[in-house]
């Protein structure tokens, strides 16, 4: 084995120190790869030793950069961000090294939540709402009647279902979930609900105008009161913005009954418990092992499971009033939770 000088061992520790690569010394200074290894075992142990293959081509600032243009809203996806990034580094960065890198710093990707569009003038009012009953206690939340609408599908609901499967595993009716033309049929009900428990529902047959609305103020809402054995003195009563609800024919039936109406935010159901309790009757319809034969047949289940809401879960769902508006001001009038 050849022994090399005191001055060609500084050479390669000064190349070393610089970062140079062994085989770049080698090319330089004419010695072996071995013998440049073995001054840096015996010299610099301390020396960090690359972990072999590609360089990165996002480095950790660039991935930095990434993150936060996604948290301020200016890219989605990974291939607006991969178009971002070829912007920054002039290089070409494919979506799926984003994938990765991101991935790698804990982000995972989600399907977008819908939710009502707020601007400007609805983040205020919410704001507004949520200041001014954040002194309400439970006791005042406990007087509030909530109303409100919800389509129920035949076939299920609109949304995404979920279910496990293993890989590999090929299409098959446990992992397919079947549609119709049409949709199958759905019907609209409204509801209402209050610390005692569920309130009278009906069914909407044709287009809900002001009229009919007034018609199941007058039929189920009352109906409601009577049962619990409650007067128009007893209850605030809540509805949305819904034209129908606004409608002057409304104001004056409300007015001429002396009804005291919640003064509710636009585009606020995350504030609404009953938006919960439509969620947790659909999730007890999603129960039954067929579906409903008819709109008729799933009319007459949803009443059976309306009348067998324990007043327990209105009550849960009413004393969750006081974490729903600190998080809309958390928020800053914004998306919450719930």
């Amino acid at each position: 084995m050849h022994k090399i000088s005191t001055a060609q061992t500084q050479q390669v520790l000064a190349l070393l120190d610089s970062g140079t690569s062994g085989a770049k010394i080698s090319q330089e200074l004419g010695l072996g790869l071995g013998t440049i290894s073995r001054i840096c075992s015996q010299h610099c142990s301390m020396l960090a030793k690359s972990s072999g293959g590609r360089p990165a081509k996002l480095s950790s600032a660039n991935i930095d950069y990434a993150r936060r243009i996604i948290r301020m809203g200016k890219v989605d996806n990974a291939v607006q961000m991969a178009k971002a990034l070829q912007d920054v580094t002039n290089q070409s960065i494919s979506a799926q090294t984003v994938r990765r890198q991101l991935k790698s710093k804990g982000m995972r990707p989600v399907v977008k939540r819908k939710r009502p569009l707020l601007k400007p003038h609805h983040r205020r009012a919410r704001m507004e709402f949520a200041e001014r009953h954040l002194e309400w206690t439970i006791e005042d939340w406990k007087r509030v009647i909530w109303s409100d609408e919800t389509k129920i599908n035949r076939l299920g609901s609109d949304g995404r279902k979920y279910v496990w499967k293993d890989v590999g595993e090929g299409l098959s009716d446990r992992v397919v979930e079947g549609t119709v033309k049409f949709g199958g049929g759905n019907l609209m009900m409204w509801g209402c609900m209050g610390w005692d428990g569920v309130g009278y529902a009906t069914k909407i047959d044709g287009r809900m105008d002001g009229e009919l609305y007034m018609a199941i103020l007058e039929d189920e809402l009352q109906q409601t009161l009577e049962f619990y054995d409650k007067s128009v003195d007893d209850i605030i009563f809540q509805q949305d913005n819904d034209p129908k609800h606004t409608s002057k024919k409304a104001q004056k039936w409300f007015k001429d009954h002396d009804f005291t109406v919640l003064k509710w935010p636009a585009q606020s159901p995350d504030l609404s418990p009953i938006e919960h309790l439509w969620n947790y009757l659909k999730r007890r319809l999603e129960e039954f092992e067929e579906p409903a034969s008819s709109v008729g047949e799933l009319w007459d289940r949803v009443q059976k499971l309306w009348e067998e809401i324990p007043k327990e879960e209105c009550q849960k769902l009413i004393e969750s009033m006081p974490r729903r508006l600190a998080a809309v001001i958390k928020a800053k009038g914004g998306y919450t939770k719930y």
